[in-house]
């Protein structure tokens, strides 16, 4: 069964975006660029909620060609949203049915591991459905004082095991974590 893997942007003081909707305050760098290149190799397929999915739209097709330019424009991409009119990214589907339905039918579907890119309203819906089988922060060492909690849709309590961690040279943390 191909697992479904989440890896998500933070800063310490647990926000993936600014007020703003910038993520100017994440440095990246070319450990960071490695695990993105991995974390691609690994999976057949990219998972978006609306607001990410036109935020990535509107970058990656034209950004300039490398290996991880490359796996976002053409790696399939799911996008979820009952509001997009239409998903025009190349290899890019738009679903307007229920978000766990259509992932765990993807899970037993043959092939690579999936990943949610962003997404943070539909990462923790699917969190708390039980669907996330492996969870990763990506922790920014510095504060925002304020912006869009990474957790906020959270109602209740998920206990996770963290079974990885990666240390980059910026000081940024991997943080890899499953079901517990």
């Amino acid at each position: 069964m191909r697992k479904l893997i989440v890896s998500n942007l933070m800063s310490l003081d647990g926000f993936f975006e600014s007020t703003d909707k910038k993520l100017d305050w994440f440095v990246v760098e070319e450990e960071f660029l490695a695990y993105a290149r991995d974390m691609l190799r690994s999976v057949d397929a990219i998972i978006f909620g609306r607001a990410t999915y036109e935020y990535m739209a509107a970058y990656w097709p034209s950004a300039p060609r490398d290996e991880i330019a490359d796996a976002m424009n053409q790696l399939p991409k799911i996008v979820f949203s009952k509001t997009l009119g239409h998903a025009g990214w190349n290899n890019s589907r738009l679903v307007a049915t229920d978000a766990g339905e259509e992932i765990l039918k993807l899970k037993q579907q043959p092939g690579k591991d999936m990943v949610v890119l962003g997404s943070a309203a539909l990462a923790s819906s699917l969190l708390q459905q039980g669907l996330v089988d492996e969870y990763r922060v990506i922790l920014h060492p510095c504060l925002l004082g304020s912006g869009h909690p990474l957790f906020k849709e959270i109602s209740g309590r998920i206990q996770l095991k963290l079974h990885k961690t990666k240390l980059l040279g910026s000081g940024v943390i991997v943080l890899y974590y499953e079901k517990a």
